[in-house]
């Protein structure tokens, strides 16, 4: 198993025994999955992304308690954040479920919904780290490859889509905002699709770095400059390939819909014929 960096090993241990103090005889399993899985763990920018399997469905009471728990570990630990979600054992490869049973931990906040998708499960399967519990190869489950570039397609097509638009018809606000905010939206969007790009092409998941490495090797040079954006901002590294906030928003929107474009017709047709 791959080494954790240290602040994780130090969180995780910390959140495991609260959780044991305070919800006995509960927490069962234990996987990362996300950046950390894939060997792509970035200081300040990765998530402990977890997947925490649980022996019941915790009452009201209890899932206040699981809050208090978060809540410790975050005043505790600025970064990195956790974010996952608690199932249980016969939850684990699920692609439908009730959105209403999950109890999840995001931006802060313990919330309840299904929380998990394909390239959630396949990440477990394939990369995933066992802290508690049997190793992630031993879980009785699987995703086949057909369901991974079939979600992932229509996700492009909905979720990236509909939040060009919505940048398209706020770029006026978006230029207002700060210089770290739009680092956010021209990371989150160049890399996401990317990553989006990566798994249909090759049928399978990398990481926000790998996919944007990935992108400088296989996509056109007109599009270099704006992916190294991503990269440099992903990393903290400071670097401007950009002279203005709107040329690389423009830019950014500009190779979204041309990634779109070029997976619907050259990747998604292609299997198709």
């Amino acid at each position: 198993m791959q080494q954790l960096p240290v602040v994780v090993q130090t969180i995780l241990k910390d959140y495991i025994a609260l959780f044991h103090e305070r919800l006995p005889n509960t927490l069962e399993g234990f996987y990362i999955q996300g950046s950390i899985a894939l060997n792509a763990y970035v200081n300040d920018s990765s998530d402990i992304d977890f997947i925490a399997i649980i022996n019941r469905r915790l009452s009201g009471e209890e899932v206040e308690v699981l809050a208090e728990i978060h809540s410790i570990i975050a005043s505790n630990y600025q970064k990195p954040e956790m974010d996952g979600v608690y199932v249980l054992w016969e939850d684990i490869g699920k692609l439908e479920a009730d959105d209403n049973i999950y109890p999840f931990y995001n931006d802060g906040k313990l919330s309840y919904g299904a929380y998990f998708n394909s390239i959630t499960w396949w990440i477990l399967k394939t990369n995933g780290i066992s802290i508690l519990g049997p190793e992630p190869t031993a879980l009785r489950f699987e995703v086949e490859p057909q369901l991974l570039v079939s979600y992932v397609h229509e996700n492009m097509n909905t979720y990236w889509a509909q939040r060009i638009q919505r940048i398209e018809s706020s770029l006026g606000q978006l230029l207002h905002l700060s210089a770290e905010e739009i680092d956010f939206e021209i990371e989150w969007l160049i890399l996401g699709l990317l990553r989006q790009y990566y798994t249909l092409k090759e049928h399978n998941v990398l990481s926000k770095l790998g996919a944007g490495e990935y992108g400088l090797l296989h996509l056109p040079e007109e599009w270099h400059q704006i992916i190294k954006e991503a990269i440099n901002v992903r990393k903290g590294a400071g670097i401007e390939f950009f002279t203005s906030d709107e040329q690389r928003i423009e830019m950014a929107l500009r190779f979204s819909k041309y990634i779109i474009s070029y997976c619907n017709s050259s990747l998604i047709q292609k299997r198709i014929v």
